[in-house]
């Protein structure tokens, strides 16, 4: 008997058919990774394996069997049962999965007595042992810490272990990496092929990175519209596609062992700036940031200073924690240096400046929910003092939104209305309403699946070079960054450790941390991820 028997599996809500006629089955101990844009159905039919659906609207059809129990017909108390007992389900974003209130080790020890009725004491310990095992350090004290006090790498280990308490049969994976760094990435998915080796557990994995199922997996099912559009061996499907979507798919992704297309690279800005391609529009000079008071106190940049010309994009690299975002936003002029200055076109700049825009990594967070899109984006027009002309306002607007590839009559819906993609859209708009000669972008496509990832950036490209915009693009997605940058600086600890030609740093570092990132970026070939995890168990081993 299969661990997961999924047959004709179809789900609906209200007209939309999320998932249509999905088969697929999963073997005790094997591992299958579901991948496909948004919108595929991906985590929808995680979702149903666990029978998350029921009571939500959602018209489930099909036959469900997840260890042995049939996920359709079973009552709520079976469901419970089958849910962190025999089949766990660990999800995107951990702060939304943990309660900020109580402690780490609290919140597994109640799962763990829920499915054993264990004593506390050694539902405690039980917890302290999983931690442990997910390589959470000193898990004992860690174990008291809530989950703010914890880094995203260790909320989502946390999120493993609390799966793993009850020793299940199934784990199920939902975008358990995204907007990781890449080191962390790595560590956590050699923290999943160990824990399968160990257990015999089975996995299911939902992913839009496709490296990431190179690491992974056995076999991979791709989706698109909630059908499956092949499936197969990981090294076949991956290796030799029979399907023109999956070459598409596979298309899309970035490596980080190609440089830049020479058209991409001789392409110039439309607009030729007056003092030649090297002028200067942002300088940073000695740059520090701290934060806190005494022993508490922690400098989050350390004495960074870079240029930026006109009409170049340079990426900025590194671990969460590295200083990028805090870097990016000094910038900006979000955050003020502790110490050094940053000057736009020479002079020394002083707060916000409208000519240095930002696009944020959530756009979610970064948009008011309860206004239209088009008044977040009318924001900077009315702050330059345009506000007179309401009929113009709205005017310029929907020319943003055309520019970016929306309609212009999106003017009145709201941000839950669009996609990802298409927020992250709107972010742009509204950073170009300000005229901006600058833009940082923080983190734009760490969440966005690889065809949307790359429509976004190719938008970016379009307008750098019609507007003679200077990009910095800060990323933790080392492929992407090869991909769109002149120039590469890498930081760690709030230092710059390595800065160069894009294509110099990638081919040829030579400081060892930017080979330990470089070596960290997930191989779409999995004969190569399968050599690299290797080669990381020695070296962790020594």
């Amino acid at each position: 008997m299969s661990l997961v028997d999924v047959t004709d599996l179809t789900v609906e809500f209200g007209p939309l058919r999320a998932v249509d006629g999905l088969s697929f089955r999963l073997e005790q101990g094997a591992a299958l990774a579901l991948v496909g844009e948004s919108g595929s159905g991906k985590s929808t039919v995680a979702a149903a394996l666990l029978g998350l659906h029921r009571g939500t609207g959602a018209r489930v059809g099909g036959a469900i069997e997840v260890a042995g129990v049939d996920v359709q017909e079973a009552p709520e108390e079976a469901l419970r049962r089958l849910r962190g007992g025999k089949a766990a389900m660990v999800f995107q974003d951990p702060l939304s999965s943990l309660d900020p209130y109580y402690a780490i080790g609290d919140q597994i020890a109640e799962v763990y007595r829920v499915h054993t009725r264990a004593s506390r004491r050694a539902a405690r310990a039980r917890a302290v042992e999983v931690l442990d095992r997910v390589g959470i350090p000193d898990p004992a004290r860690r174990s008291r810490s809530r989950p703010h006090e914890f880094s995203g790498g260790m909320r989502q280990r946390a999120l493993i272990a609390m799966a793993l308490a009850c020793e299940p049969d199934l784990l199920i994976a939902d975008e358990p990496t995204t907007a990781l760094d890449v080191t962390v990435q790595a560590q956590l998915l050699d923290l999943l092929h160990t824990l399968r080796e160990e257990t015999g557990m089975g996995l299911l994995l939902v992913t839009h990175d496709v490296g990431v199922a190179a690491e992974s997996v056995d076999e991979v099912l791709v989706m698109r519209h909630g059908r499956s559009v092949e499936h197969g061996p990981v090294v076949a499907v991956l290796g030799s596609p029979a399907q023109t979507y999956t070459r598409e798919l596979l298309g899309a992704v970035p490596r980080v062992d190609a440089p830049r297309t020479a058209s991409e690279a001789a392409e110039e800005p439309a607009e030729e700036p007056a003092e030649g391609p090297a002028q200067v529009v942002l300088e940073a000079t000695g740059l520090r940031r701290a934060f806190g008071r005494g022993k508490r106190a922690f400098t989050a940049v350390d004495d960074v200073s870079l240029t930026i010309h006109r009409g170049e994009t340079v990426g900025i690299v590194g671990e969460s924690g590295s200083g990028k975002t805090t870097l990016g936003r000094m910038l900006v002029g979000l955050l003020e240096p502790t110490a050094g200055e940053v000057r736009y076109e020479g002079h020394a700049r002083v707060g916000v400046d409208p000519a240095v825009q930002m696009v944020f990594q959530d756009p979610v967070s970064s948009l008011n929910p309860r206004r239209s899109v088009g008044e977040s984006i009318a924001d900077p027009l009315r702050a330059r003092g345009r506000g007179r002309d309401e009929g113009r306002i709205r005017g310029r607007v929907r020319e943003l939104l055309e520019r970016v590839g929306l309609d212009a009559a999106h003017y009145d819906r709201y941000p839950h209305e669009f996609s990802g993609g298409q927020r992250q859209r709107i972010g742009i708009a509204r950073a170009l309403a300000a005229d901006p000669r600058v833009i940082v972008c923080d983190e734009p496509v760490s969440a966005l699946d690889v065809t949307t990832q790359a429509q976004v950036v190719a938008l970016l490209g379009e307008l750098q070079r019609e507007l003679g915009l200077a990009l910095v693009f800060v990323a933790h997605d080392l492929a992407v960054v090869r991909q769109v940058s002149d120039r590469v600086v890498v930081m760690r600890r709030g230092r710059i450790v390595e800065q160069g030609p894009a294509d110099e740093v990638y081919d040829n570092p030579q400081d060892p941390y930017t080979k330990q990132l470089l070596a960290a970026v997930p191989a779409l070939d999995p004969r190569i991820a399968a050599l690299r995890r290797a080669a990381r168990r020695e070296l962790a081993a020594v």
